[in-house]
């Protein structure tokens, strides 16, 4: 019984290196056909030219040429999207609004001793530039009066 337990384990051995044999073949193939076909197009690029000081600047600019014509004829589509955005989250805040009151108020509630104590810090580190403000608004106030 052991010797047949020594076979179909050697039998199963080779049949799963000709299972993952089979596999990596199918996996470089279809490798093979993706870069072909995906970088078909593309050439090599020499760094050493398209960095030097004399191509620099042409590059950038081309390269920004590009891009602002990208963005030009996206510019629709880009508009449409910030507006379907602003609308999504008009209609967010407006479905939300009661639940938003709600949780401020709550919070308003829990940390109201705690904001009385921050306020006085504030207002204590702060003193002198907020005198002065409030200095300044009347002394504007004033001559507007007159």
């Amino acid at each position: 019984m052991s010797v047949d337990f020594e076979k179909l384990k050697k039998l199963r051995d080779t049949n799963f290196a000709k299972h993952k044999k089979k596999k990596r073949e199918y996996y470089l193939k279809s490798k093979e056909k993706n870069s072909n076909t995906k970088y078909k197009n593309y050439k090599e690029i020499d760094y050493s030219q398209e960095l030097n000081n004399e191509n620099f600047a042409a590059n950038i600019k081309l390269i920004a040429k590009k891009q602002k014509a990208h963005v030009d004829d996206r510019k629709e589509q880009i508009l449409l999207k910030i507006e379907e955005y602003k609308e999504k989250k008009q209609n967010y805040y407006k479905t939300n609004r009661n639940k938003r009151l709600e949780y401020d108020k709550n919070y308003r509630e829990k940390r109201k001793e705690e904001l009385k104590e921050y306020r006085k810090e504030y207002y204590r580190k702060n003193k002198e530039k907020i005198l002065e403000k409030q200095k300044e608004k009347r002394r504007e106030k004033y001559n507007n009066e007159k």
